[in-house]
C-alpha cells in the first residue's frame, strides 16, 4: 500500500506541532524544516484542522498546535481522513468493472487494507512521539 504525499506530510505535520508541544508552529517554520512546499503544506494543514487534529489560532502570533494530545490522535484516523482508500476501481462509488461479480480481488485487497489499519489504529500520536505519534521522532527535537 502506497500512501500520498498528502498523508506524508500530514503526519509530518502532525509530529511537528507534537514535538514543539504546546508552542504554536506556523507553516512557514514547517515547510522550511521539512523542505516542502508552503503552498502544498497549507492544503494539508486545512485538511488537518477540518479534521480536528490541529488547531489554527489566527492573527499575528497566531499559529498551529495539536488539537489534543498527542496521546489521543489516532493515527489510523488520520491516514482514513487524509488518504482517498479506493485502492481498485471495483472499491469506489463508481465500479464499472465488469468481472467484479467473480472476482475474489476485492475481498484480498480489503483485508489487507482492514490489517493495514488495524496497526494503525492502534497507534497514537504519542507512539510518534514516545511510543504512541512521538515514537516517530524520538531524539531528534533538536533537529524540529
Amino acid at each position: 500500500m502506497y500512501l500520498t504525499q498528502h498523508t506524508d506530510y500530514g503526519l509530518r505535520v502532525l509530529i511537528y506541532t507534537a514535538v514543539n508541544d504546546d508552542a504554536l508552529v506556523n507553516i512557514a517554520t514547517i515547510a522550511s524544516t521539512y523542505g516542502i512546499s508552503k503552498s502544498h503544506l497549507m492544503k494539508v494543514v486545512t485538511a488537518l484542522v477540518k479534521g480536528g487534529f490541529l488547531h489554527s489560532v489566527r492573527g499575528k502570533g497566531g499559529g498551529l498546535r495539536l488539537a489534543s494530545p498527542p496521546e489521543r490522535i489516532n493515527i489510523g484516523a488520520v491516514v482514513r481522513h487524509l488518504e482517498p482508500m479506493q485502492l481498485v476501481e471495483c472499491m469506489g462509488p463508481n465500479n464499472e468493472c465488469l468481472i467484479t461479480p467473480s472476482c475474489r480481488l476485492t475481498g484480498i485487497l480489503g483485508g489487507a487494507m482492514k490489517s493495514f489499519f488495524t496497526i494503525w489504529t492502534a497507534s497514537r500520536s504519542k507512539t510518534c512521539s514516545t511510543n504512541r505519534l512521538t515514537t516517530c521522532f524520538t531524539n531528534r527535537k533538536s533537529r524540529l
